[in-house]
């Protein structure tokens, strides 16, 4: 499993299972982590030049905007097969 330099990947107390390998990214490599990019794009397309008067309007935005990005699935293929994840999920036992 790939993961992130997030805390609750790192935690001491984290249980990793005896068949699960975890493949820590370096700790600032955006470009390593697909989920980045589609902050990116929703970014791009959700919220350009926008301000918004209270976080409900953020969170009508993004119930918006995700639901028409994930139905895009070329789109996201895009931004996230990239040839080192589906070699990850190729050579997985």
């Amino acid at each position: 499993m790939v993961v992130d330099g997030a805390s609750s990947h790192v935690s001491k107390e984290l249980a990793v299972p005896e068949n699960v390998r975890l493949l820590r990214l370096p700790p600032y490599a955006p470009e390593l982590n697909p989920q980045e990019h589609i902050w990116d794009e929703l970014r791009e397309k959700e919220f350009p030049n926008r301000v918004f008067a209270d976080l409900a309007g953020v969170t009508r935005q993004l119930e918006s905007g995700l639901p028409k990005l994930a139905a895009n699935t070329e789109s996201v293929r895009s931004i996230t097969a990239w040839p080192w994840i589906v070699s990850l999920n190729m050579n997985a036992h």
